[in-house]
């Protein structure tokens, strides 16, 4: 049974896809709301109660003139002196502490065999996720549409290891993040497995501010591999832990928005999303 806050990320997210196809149209509040068969009061109250923004002012916030605009903010100066503060910033992302520890061969020369993960189920502003943790943090976690679908993904990335469906500490600590409770960011804690450079390529996008979009030129260029954006488009793709370690962040040199292994529509959202968290000035 579809619950009511998946309901209404469905029906945002559809929205959001009108809007990025008619948004050199400008289309009207009531436009938008007859795309999902509400009035324009209930779309207007709904999606500023999902967004914190109203629908005119998130339109802004996803629009490729605004991705284009962030990019034009951050020449080389202001990107570098944005990379050297990396946690130590004061901004809500660079308060988040996560300590990346690569699994060990050993750990995972068997498919996992001597690995004990707790997994469960979660809602979050954008749909239903999966999220697993080992002893030492979270090693798992992506958006979903099917539970079972979902659990055999997790289980192929570490098919030999005993599962648990409970949610621990590790997992509530990693969920805050959509509960805009800041204080616990700090306790964050990654268990991650990959080769050398998709560590790097992990850690890289860590330090990339909430509410910034950089290009995978960009991540290339901060782990002095200035000819590799390809690889770290693979990197990138290849990330196990959804919207904590946050490629939604990276986007084409063009300005597009680019791909996005749990879909273009729902990085889109959490941009915005991101980005109307950020406003110091929402509009109501």
């Amino acid at each position: 049974m579809t619950s009511q806050a998946e309901f209404n990320y469905n029906r945002i997210a559809k929205a959001i896809a009108f809007i990025q196809e008619h948004f050199q149209e400008q289309p009207s509040l009531g436009e938008i709301a007859e795309t999902i068969h509400v009035s324009p009061y209930h779309f207007q109250r709904l999606f500023t109660e999902w967004a914190g923004v109203s629908p005119k002012k998130f339109m802004q916030y996803i629009s490729v003139e605004h991705a284009k605009q962030l990019l034009k903010q951050k020449g080389t100066t202001l990107a570098d002196a944005a990379w050297e503060t990396g946690f130590s910033g004061t901004g809500r992302l660079h308060d988040l502490f996560v300590g990346i520890e690569g699994m060990t061969p050993g750990e995972f020369k068997n498919g996992g065999e001597n690995l004990h993960i707790n997994y469960s189920f979660a809602e979050s502003p954008f749909g239903k996720m999966i999220v697993a943790s080992t002893e030492k943090g979270i090693c798992h976690m992506s958006f979903m549409d099917n539970v079972q679908l979902a659990f055999n993904e997790l289980k192929s990335r570490f098919p030999n290891a005993h599962y648990q469906q409970l949610l621990d500490k590790h997992q509530q600590d990693g969920l805050f993040i959509f509960q805009h409770d800041w204080s616990k960011l700090d306790q964050i804690k990654l268990h991650l497995n990959g080769t050398p450079f998709q560590l790097k390529v992990w850690e890289t996008l860590l330090k990339i501010p909430m509410g910034s979009l950089v290009t995978y030129g960009d991540i290339a260029q901060k782990i002095e591999k200035p000819n590799a954006s390809r690889a770290v488009g693979t990197a990138i793709g290849n990330n196990p832990v959804a919207f904590l370690i946050p490629c939604h962040r990276v986007i084409q040199s063009t300005g597009k928005i680019g791909g996005y292994m749990w879909g273009n529509t729902r990085k889109t959202a959490i941009i915005g999303w991101e980005a109307a968290q950020t406003d110091t000035h929402p509009e109501a």
